[in-house]
């Protein structure tokens, strides 16, 4: 009994935190097989790209590591929690709406249940640069696995003067 209770308490919090839609939508862009495996599938590495849904002309990409084997097969494996990010500027910065420090802006599960990777937005508004940052949520050896990438907000196109991040993230 105490093992079925367990067991419904586990689906209702996988349950919870698919619910929970990211801020921005990931496009695959390639995949590259690391480790070959005979019957199952390959233990790979991903690369996606995520545009901002709140700062229009930034697009970030990161490369994640996706197990194979039985597990990945049935998308039940724990992902290692090592990101690498990079995020540009790819058209003219204009803020969508005013957004605080840290923000999501793209959220994406790493378990069944517990590990999720996160991508999160901040301004330096002394140098007007956008900063992103990924990280795991689950800690491995008391610090988090991350990565960060600025973005300069430079003027582009002749477009006039660039937007100062300053006036929309506080």
């Amino acid at each position: 009994m105490k093992a079925l209770a367990s067991a419904l308490l586990a689906g209702a919090l996988a349950l919870a935190g698919l619910a929970a839609p990211a801020a921005a939508q990931e496009d695959l862009i390639f995949r590259k097989s690391t480790v070959w495996k005979m019957l199952t599938p390959d233990d790979k590495l991903a690369v996606y790209g995520v545009d901002d849904p709140v700062v229009e002309g930034v697009a970030c990409h990161y490369t994640v590591p996706e197990k194979g084997g039985v597990s990945g097969m049935f998308g039940v494996a724990e992902e290692v929690s090592d990101v690498s990010l990079a995020c540009r500027q790819i058209g003219p910065i204009r803020f969508k709406e005013k957004a605080e420090q840290g923000d999501v802006v793209f959220r994406e599960r790493r378990s069944l249940i517990w590990k999720k990777m996160q991508i999160v937005r901040g301004c330096d508004a002394k140098r007007n640069v956008l900063i992103y940052m990924v990280y795991s949520d689950k800690l491995i050896d008391g610090s988090p696995k991350n990565s960060t990438s600025s973005v300069p907000i430079m003027p582009w196109g002749g477009t006039g003067e660039p937007a100062k991040c300053g006036e929309w993230i506080r």
